[in-house]
């Protein structure tokens, strides 16, 4: 099972938020979907393997995580809108401390990043961190922000992390798990 997490440090946490504009009034809201897309989809398929984890931290009720289950979700689609629809759908379910299923497959409850450290050991993926191409071992669960950087808090929880990058350049979070799905399918894949 592979996880990703992607803090979403202005993503609301309500419903409040249009589906047209995911950028403004979703607070950035399409940069994680397309993180969901990135870590579930294939070619006319779903990685089942993986889990997609939302931390949202914006206004008004945060922070909440969202998590989405490959081998679970159902009525998603390979577009923002979609995701969108689903997160928006999930976020005003009341919910507490654990994960409660607010749709097929997509679950949410209170808490963010703190919580998630507990049950996951994940790796950071920043541009100055190890080249996953001349890593020998990758762990199983990768943490990357949206469009802005970790804050000095989240640094603090992620400071014993490892890091790994999937390049010499800056990616957008969407595209950095594309490479690294790439990377771990070239070395789980037996090819003839």
């Amino acid at each position: 099972m592979t996880s990703f997490a992607i803090i979403g440090h202005l993503a609301r946490t309500d419903g409040g938020f249009s589906l047209n504009d995911l950028p403004g009034s979703g607070g950035r809201m399409d940069v994680l979907c397309r993180c969901v897309n990135a870590s579930l989809f294939l070619s006319h398929d779903l990685r089942r393997d993986v889990d997609c984890y939302l931390i949202l931290c914006g206004e008004p009720a945060g922070p909440k995580t969202v998590k989405f289950s490959g081998a679970l979700v159902r009525s998603l689609s390979p577009d923002e809108r979609s995701a969108g629809a689903l997160v928006k759908k999930v976020i005003d379910t009341p919910c507490g401390s654990e994960f409660r299923e607010a749709a097929q497959g997509v679950f949410i409850r209170k808490g963010g990043l703190e919580r998630l450290l507990t049950e996951h050991r994940f790796a950071v993926l920043d541009e100055k961190g190890t080249d996953i191409r001349k890593a020998t071992d990758l762990t199983d669960a990768f943490i990357l922000s949206d469009h802005l950087n970790f804050t000095d808090t989240e640094e603090a929880l992620l400071r014993d992390c490892p890091r790994y990058s999937v390049g010499p350049k800056c990616l957008h979070a969407d595209h950095t798990i594309t490479v690294l799905h790439n990377e771990l399918d070239r070395r789980t894949a037996s090819w003839t």
